[in-house]
């Protein structure tokens, strides 16, 4: 991370919707009247409501991020708001996505997406794309929008957000969430760093948690959702300081914010003085993490599928099951397996019995992944990770064990 006391960088202080696009727009009597709050702000008012109006949007994800700020900015009367997402409704996102409800589960998110956001504000518009965003389609997809609101929860996805919108002119609103702490900033290449001048590579693969991994208090991306919205109002408003060049890290345990001052990298490869990127890349490669696309193709010398596991289980092969998960965990679903915490596993590899093929297990399978290798290592020559972890085999072999 490049930190430093001085940030080469003038915030905007006209806007990403052009003046005479938002003279254009007319506002009703009864949006004159929805946003009669706004009207009365003199950094808002007719001016600035009418280039909300005609600003346009993206955002990537329907979850826990995309459901507060596509919900402010529905209300606030942001013309055309885009949602890129290609999931359905799961329970577990409940806790925290109150673009959806109970009676949504199942459905897609999109759907679900769409109609809340229309029952929040008639008046805008609402563009829908229901497929993976890829190196193929991410610059078709962001060229018509003017923000791009990054709300996605995995790191190739992040990377590809960030490089589209540096070749595309492009700010990008960025959130991330995990556990109790948030981050928030504005990348825009155009006049500060962008997240590669942050994070020129990603973390090796399972490093960071997921929120499905590591969970997330609940309320948390409601407080980061809303900080990008807001962020994106003041981009097109062309008001007050937009976090370019300042990254803001959030601990609610403490409800402490710090700010981390950012400097542009002049060594970037995507936005630096001598570039090396000039067209997206395959993300998941560079990530060092297996496409989804492709998740079904397993590694037969050091991965299992859970169907694969319970038939040798039910043959009674000579197997270590061990979870690497953490105890809270594995008092909430277990499968009967040794526990040794990933964060132990050091300490206490010698508890394993090595004359047993080993079969690691955690929730999805990339804490496991490490374990696996880690035990490699250290001379344990038949180790397995088993795909999917223990998620994969409530949905799969055992309904019975709770998915959490």
């Amino acid at each position: 991370m490049k930190s430093t006391g001085t940030v080469n960088i003038v915030p905007s202080i006209t806007g990403v919707v052009d003046a005479e696009a938002g003279r254009d727009m007319q506002l009703s009597r009864e949006e004159m009247l929805r946003y009669s709050r706004h009207l009365l702000i003199p950094e808002v008012g007719m001016t600035g409501q009418k280039k909300l109006k005609a600003a346009k949007v993206l955002i990537i994800g329907a979850g826990g991020l995309g459901s507060p700020a596509g919900m402010y900015l529905a209300a606030a009367g942001v013309g055309t708001i885009g949602l890129v997402d290609f999931d359905v409704v799961d329970v577990t996102n409940l806790q925290r996505q109150l673009l959806h409800s109970t009676d949504d589960i199942g459905r897609s998110k999109l759907d679900s997406a769409r109609e809340t956001l229309a029952g929040i504000n008639p008046h805008i518009a609402i563009e829908t794309y229901e497929e993976r965003l890829t190196s193929k389609n991410a610059l078709n997809i962001f060229a018509g929008y003017d923000v791009i609101v990054d709300g996605t929860d995995n790191f190739p996805t992040r990377y590809l957000v960030n490089d589209a919108c540096v070749l595309l002119g492009k700010p990008n609103v960025y959130g991330s969430i995990l556990r109790f702490d948030g981050q928030v900033s504005v990348f825009d290449a155009r006049r500060g760093p962008c997240y590669r001048c942050l994070y020129p590579a990603p973390p090796p693969p399972g490093l960071v948690p997921s929120c499905a991994e590591g969970g997330v208090l609940g309320i948390l991306p409601g407080i980061i959702g809303t900080l990008q919205a807001l962020e994106v109002l003041k981009l097109i408003l062309g008001e007050g300081e937009p976090l370019i060049g300042r990254f803001i890290l959030f601990d609610a345990l403490k409800f402490a914010f710090r700010e981390l001052k950012l400097r542009k990298d002049p060594a970037c490869p995507v936005c630096g003085q001598a570039p090396t990127i000039h067209e997206l890349i395959d993300y998941e490669q560079f990530c060092g993490v297996k496409s989804p696309l492709a998740a079904e193709a397993i590694d037969e010398q050091t991965e299992i599928t859970v169907e694969q596991l319970k038939m040798r289980i039910d043959r009674g092969d000579n197997l270590c099951v061990l979870d690497v998960r953490e105890p809270h965990e594995y008092d909430i679903a277990n499968i009967g397996a040794q526990l040794i915490p990933l964060s132990e596993l050091p300490k206490r590899f010698h508890e394993i019995d090595s004359s047993k093929e080993i079969i690691v297990h955690c929730k999805v399978g990339s804490r496991s992944a490490r374990a696996a290798e880690f035990l490699r290592k250290k001379g344990f020559q038949k180790v397995k990770n088993l795909v999917g972890g223990i998620d994969a085999w409530s949905e799969r072999i055992d309904a019975r064990v709770p998915h959490y």
